[in-house]
């Protein structure tokens, strides 16, 4: 890959970083490091935050204790274990194994921080519903302008009694250990996480829970097909006659083991390190078979003309000679579009992405957020109404602007691994999901300098 360089370019921020919350800590610049070499490394990626707190909520409702082991420690999963003692449930933790001890009932909390985790305000809020009491949620600014009507309206059919403004949080239920739940209709359309967010807590609803999804398609169906498993997995009997629709029966949840799988998403940069380096990296303990959407990154790259072999539970991606432009639907992999992004950037014609405008209500507006930063660095970038079309160009240094999102980071990251000087104007929001992000990358790089020395002694 060529690479040159030039004056930055100035560019406004999506969201004001004077506007988001003093919960999040001051922002950190950081350079990326320049590959010096093809990469040539094996990273353990730590546990999934999807996995991780939505173990938290069934440990929760469960009907006695539970453990989880290889939980992800990271801003969204503290931030979702502070609202579940603030609801009354205990958890112990001793290093990377949680014990989790569900309350008799749960209690209302004066306030629950959601900071800009997804999960936590959209899988608290029905816990929140089985207390007596009101319980307020707010977050970061940032989070006061992601999408919560679907789970509200949900939660208020279901008989809960919720006081909320027109954008979401803030807002504050008063529920009743008796929620009664029962059929429920929702549109979906703006986040999987409304209809997980029911789910997860539906057979604790005194007439269980019948939810159906009314709206335009539900996005990253994978997600909902993790929480249904899981939820199948501790006893509860959820019944599927059709695509949108889904059974909850009343009943209680198990208490047991958790053992989390790696973090599949978070594992992408790693693994799109390889491709655009030319070298080889490798992913221990990947699952032969998840329900993570970051499953698809391994189709996804070999789309991008990488090779790619998953040798007992270690997945090694080797780059090639060059990256293919691709034409993707990523509607069920939509975590995976800032990697895929700055891959097309890199590839060697025009590529398109497609079905994923609800990425436009994630921590930041995700497209336009992709549109400005590659703009940024002389890629040609247009936003559709779903998607993005990417052509390549020759690519220059600049400022990458994160927006207060993990997932840009490890774009930006991935970029400055193949042009020069690239400034993340705050790495420290990767923190969300993937505190120890810096250090695996550059051990990553470290341990591929000291992987080509040694072949050079040998």
């Amino acid at each position: 890959m060529s690479t040159s360089s030039s004056g930055r370019i100035d560019r406004p921020a999506l969201i004001d970083p004077d506007e988001i919350s003093g919960a999040m800590p001051e922002p950190q610049p950081w350079t990326a490091p320049l590959a010096p070499v093809p990469l040539n490394a094996t990273v353990t990626i730590p546990g999934s935050k999807s996995e991780t707190n939505r173990a938290l909520i069934l440990a929760a409702l469960a009907d006695g204790p539970s453990v989880i082991t290889g939980g992800l420690d990271a801003r969204d999963t503290q931030l979702m274990r502070q609202a579940l003692r603030a609801l009354g449930v205990r958890i112990e933790e001793n290093g990377d194994r949680w014990e989790v001890t569900p309350p008799e009932v749960f209690a209302a909390a004066e306030e629950i921080d959601c900071g800009l985790a997804g999960t936590v305000m959209r899988f608290v809020p029905p816990l929140a519903a089985l207390a007596a009491g009101t319980t307020r949620f707010d977050g970061d600014e940032g989070a006061r302008i992601r999408p919560m009507a679907g789970l509200l309206d949900g939660l208020i059919a279901a008989g809960a009694s919720i006081d909320r403004g027109a954008n979401g949080l803030p807002f504050t239920i008063t529920g009743r250990p008796d929620l009664p739940g029962g059929q429920v209709v929702i549109d979906s359309s703006a986040s999987s996480q409304f209809v997980s967010g029911l789910l997860l807590a539906g057979t604790r609803f005194a007439d269980g829970l019948d939810l159906r999804h009314e709206g335009p398609s539900v996005p990253s169906r994978p997600n909902i097909d993790m929480t249904v498993q899981m939820l199948r997995d501790r006893g509860v009997r959820i019944e599927q006659p059709e695509p949108d629709h889904w059974i909850v029966s009343p009943g209680t949840i198990a208490g047991g083991e958790f053992v989390i799988e790696p973090d599949l998403a978070n594992a992408a940069p790693f693994l799109a390190a390889a491709a655009v380096t030319g070298g080889r990296i490798s992913v221990p303990r990947w699952p032969a078979k998840s329900n993570q959407p970051g499953a698809a990154i391994a189709d996804l790259l070999a789309l991008f003309g990488a090779e790619v072999s998953l040798d007992g539970d270690v997945l090694t991606v080797r780059g090639t000679d060059k990256l293919e432009a691709v034409d993707l639907d990523l509607h069920d992999a939509s975590e995976l579009t800032t990697v895929v992004a700055v891959l097309a950037a890199l590839a060697d014609h025009t590529s398109h992405i497609h079905g994923v405008a609800h990425i436009r209500g994630h921590e930041t507006d995700r497209l336009a957020a992709l549109e400005t930063d590659l703009d940024g660095v002389g890629a040609d970038v247009r936003q559709t109404d779903d998607g993005l079309v990417i052509r390549p160009k020759l690519l220059r240094s600049n400022t990458w602007l994160t927006f207060a999102d993990h997932r840009m980071v490890t774009a930006g990251a991935l970029l400055g691994l193949v042009i020069d000087d690239i400034e993340l104007d705050d790495v420290g929001c990767v923190a969300k999901t993937m505190p120890d992000f810096v250090d695996l990358w550059t051990t990553m790089l470290a341990d591929s300098v000291a992987a080509e020395e040694e072949a050079g002694r040998a």
